[in-house]
């Protein structure tokens, strides 16, 4: 069984390919720079070429133009044997609302829905819809099934995604916390429990997703009950550039006395704030690397940045009341020790210790947590694509069940 999964943001678009049979990828594609002057489409062929990257510079002028391309490159490749044909493609989609808390086969009326929420997700909703048009259009008989990173979510409890406004802006605008990296904290979630051969079902976990964008969930019982991330994916965690949580009343500070709209000061908190608002960098990488040469700025986001993880992981301690382990993924999750180390540091007393060693190693799952920890402390490299692709065929056998 073959699934496409396609990731479409405002200038690129992320596109794999799965043989559902052992979950393998047999083709990994990207295409940059949509609209510019030049772009870029990058393939590889993990079955037919030890995964060696195939690169076109051409003018993509749309998605549909950069799907096209995807489509006609690996067509030509042979990477799909001749009689296999395309089950479906899972479509990721940020922000499902109170409307979608499940993955969905894709109609008119679905189309709709999904540009009535990017009211709440403005930078992501009309990417993905783009994405998902141009795939209709592109292979018109193949079925589309949407998957929202919202949707794990869903489960959370009122007392943890209203905010304390006025009860009639939830009724009104559906102001509430809805929760982001859904797909990655429910893969991670999934695969931490069945490592640890614990049922789902008694699974308690806190699962940090940190990278540019980050948020923590609180996961008991297999289900997220809180998390980070809030209305939108500003909340929350210090990011590459976004602020995570600040005083709302900053915003009418900075109207009054620096002259700044509305609207600039949100840009600034979403593209000029986090890492990059602390040191003029978003990469943690570099900002390491510039710490450990006695950059002040650099050693002060990065201290921030832990900070700030280490006093939600403290508060859904308190909110789950027991953990079975702490996971760390996404591309800072899963490959900076050094990040790791600081935000379980002086945990003892709940259990959790990180043994150095361990945490120097590379591999997934990685448990990174010395020996006498009472919680286990877990490195686990996300698969959001393969969850979409999972997840699209889970949908695609219960509409052929009914």
């Amino acid at each position: 069984m073959i699934i496409a999964v396609i990731n479409c943001g405002s200038s690129s678009i992320k596109f794999q390919i799965f043989d559902m049979q052992g979950d393998a990828v047999i083709v990994d594609g990207l295409v940059e720079g949509i609209g510019e002057p030049q772009g870029k489409v990058l393939l590889s062929y993990p079955r037919m070429d030890d995964g060696e990257k195939h690169e076109f510079i051409s003018e993509i002028c749309d998605h549909r133009s950069g799907l096209e391309m995807l489509i006609d490159e690996v067509t030509q490749s042979a990477a799909i044997p001749g009689n296999a044909e395309l089950y479906c493609i899972g479509h990721r989609v940020v922000h499902g609302g109170e409307l979608f808390i499940q993955p969905t086969l894709i109609d008119d009326e679905v189309l709709a829905g999904i540009r009535a929420q990017a009211v709440l997700a403005p930078l992501h909703n009309p990417a993905n819809l783009v994405g998902i048009e141009a795939a209709m259009a592109a292979s018109p008989e193949t079925p589309q099934v949407a998957v929202f990173d919202t949707a794990f979510h869903h489960s959370i409890p009122r007392q943890a995604y209203l905010y304390a406004l006025p009860y009639e802006l939830y009724q009104s605008y559906k102001i509430r916390r809805y929760g982001f990296h859904g797909t990655s904290h429910g893969y991670v979630t999934r695969t931490a429990a069945e490592y640890l051969n614990i049922p789902l079902q008694r699974f308690n976990a806190i699962v940090f997703h940190l990278g540019n964008g980050a948020s923590v969930t609180a996961v008991r019982g297999g289900k997220s009950v809180d998390t980070s991330m809030g209305l939108t994916p500003l909340e929350g965690l210090v990011m590459g550039t976004r602020s995570g949580d600040v005083d709302p009343a900053i915003y009418a500070y900075l109207e009054a006395n620096a002259g700044m709209s509305v609207g600039s000061i949100d840009a600034m908190l979403n593209r000029e704030s986090g890492l990059k608002g602390i040191c003029d960098d978003n990469d943690m990488r570099r900002i390491l690397e510039r710490a450990q040469e006695g950059d002040d700025l650099a050693q002060l986001a990065f201290d921030i940045f832990c900070y700030r993880a280490k006093k939600y992981l403290g508060a859904y301690f308190a909110v789950l009341g027991r953990v079975d382990a702490v996971i760390f993924t996404a591309g800072i999750g899963e490959n900076s020790v050094e990040v790791r180390s600081e935000i379980c540091a002086g945990l003892e007393g709940l259990g959790i210790s990180v043994d150095p060693d361990r945490n120097s190693k590379r591999g997934s799952p990685l448990e990174i947590g010395s020996h006498d920890s009472r919680v286990k402390v877990l490195v686990i490299a996300t698969q959001e694509e393969l969850e979409i692709a999972q997840q699209a065929q889970q949908c695609m056998a219960q509409a052929e069940s009914v």
